[in-house]
């Protein structure tokens, strides 16, 4: 697949943050004011990114390429990992927390890159690892309203989280297919898993049942969460198809301070002077990891250049 233009990259990377930042803020909202059940409103968010694709590649916007489900079994069923344990992070954690858990995909990632990939870090960029995970730990230690359980979905949305970003830039590759593509098949495979768990842990109809009383306004939040979900979606595989995971992950961290002063201020999260350290330490992990990528990105292309 061609390269894509700088411009487009910028313009991908500009979506998926505006995009990001929405849906935390909405889903939060949904969930602090409407307690519409976590795993029915995922199944919103993976029906409502199929029908979009649907309407996507009947407008010619993308050729649907035939795949065999099982080379997408284990992507989709990543993928309903990742948006339940993420969300479920946000339901039973502050909105800092369950952000700065989130930068641990990184030294995740890494790990299994070099454990299963066999690609190689300088010493550098792990030492940069060093003040990222000790500030993740300072702010979940010293958060006010941490739970057990919180950090336990967190640890699981971490986990299949990092599993799921490399997966769907390898299955690109593999399969030879875009964004679009891959999704368009996917997202309906994960919406059937999805769908018949929900009845064991989620009611279906009356109260807290996806089919309850609810009132117009948690309707169209929660439709609108859908349409946003739609969107990271998208612009996620398509950042890491033409990126990487990990370039992904560290734009990823620089969108976390805004989602976390939108914490403080929508939903009055406390903040304790050790969680503030924390957050200053995980922010020079990232500027001190971004500093020595592009260091390092620069000398592989004046070696490129200078090659006869």
């Amino acid at each position: 697949m061609p390269a894509p233009f700088p411009w487009r990259i910028a313009t991908g990377l500009l979506v998926n943050l505006l995009s990001s930042i929405c849906i935390v803020f909405i889903n939060k909202w949904i969930y602090v004011h409407h307690g519409f059940p976590n795993m029915s409103l995922t199944l919103v968010h993976f029906v409502v990114t199929w029908l979009g694709l649907y309407l996507c590649q009947r407008c010619g916007v993308f050729c649907p390429k035939s795949l065999s489900a099982s080379k997408v079994l284990l992507l989709a069923l990543s993928f309903c990992g990742f948006v339940v344990f993420t969300n479920l992070s946000l339901q039973n954690n502050t909105i800092g927390t369950y952000q700065l858990a989130k930068v641990m995909t990184t030294p995740v990632i890494i790990l299994i890159q070099t454990l299963c990939y066999g690609k190689t870090f300088s010493a550098r960029i792990k030492l940069t690892l060093v003040p990222i995970t000790l500030g993740v730990f300072l702010n979940s230690y010293y958060d006010v309203k941490f739970n057990v359980l919180g950090m336990v979905f967190a640890t699981l949305g971490v986990l299949v989280t990092s599993l799921y970003q490399v997966w769907v830039g390898a299955k690109q590759h593999e399969l030879q297919v875009n964004s679009m593509q891959l999704l368009y098949y996917q997202a309906p495979l994960s919406s059937g898993m999805l769908l018949s768990v929900i009845p064991f842990f989620e009611p279906i109809v009356g109260d807290g049942g996806i089919f309850g009383p609810w009132s117009f306004t948690a309707l169209v939040m929660v439709l609108l969460s859908g349409v946003i979900a739609f969107t990271v979606n998208l612009s996620i595989y398509w950042i890491i198809g033409n990126t990487s995971p990990v370039t992904y992950n560290m734009f990823g961290h620089f969108k976390f301070c805004i989602t976390l002063l939108g914490g403080y201020i929508l939903f009055q999260d406390p903040l304790s002077l050790n969680q503030g350290l924390g957050i200053v330490c995980t922010m020079l992990g990232i500027l001190a990891y971004t500093h020595f990528k592009l260091n390092e990105q620069e000398v592989s292309k004046s070696k490129l250049v200078q090659r006869p």
